[in-house]
């Protein structure tokens, strides 16, 4: 089973980091990465880029764009994963270590259904 793995933290804070400080919460992201792909479990990962670069459409009528997020939260989303695990305790196992390597914020972990047309998969 696929599980999205959503990255959420502070995005100042997260903005604050030295080049130094990035580079190595990267670098221990990435041995969680490496141990993944090695297991042929690891899918997509995207780091999204700044709150900033958002648009928002709100689903009116008519539609509204609106520029940056629309949520009104403290953490905002950073980032996902897909993993291929065998049910959610190994999918909170992987978040765990991710949460390891970058600590703060907060982790949230989803069975992914897969559209295909035509039909859903999970």
């Amino acid at each position: 089973m696929l599980y999205a793995i959503l990255c959420y933290h502070d995005e100042d804070f997260v903005g604050s980091w030295s080049k130094d400080q990035d580079e190595a919460v990267m670098k221990k992201l990435a041995v969680v990465q490496d141990k993944l792909t090695s297991q042929g479990r690891l899918g997509p990962v995207a780091r999204l880029l700044p709150t900033t670069a958002a648009a928002t459409l709100r689903k009116e009528d008519p539609p509204l764009v609106l520029d940056g997020p629309y949520a009104e939260t403290k953490e905002q989303l950073l980032g996902f994963y897909i993993v291929d695990c065998k049910n959610l305790d190994e999918a909170l196992d992987v978040a765990r270590d991710l949460g390891a390597a970058n600590p703060g914020g907060a982790y949230e972990v989803r069975p992914v259904g897969v559209f295909r047309p035509g039909g859903i998969s999970a």
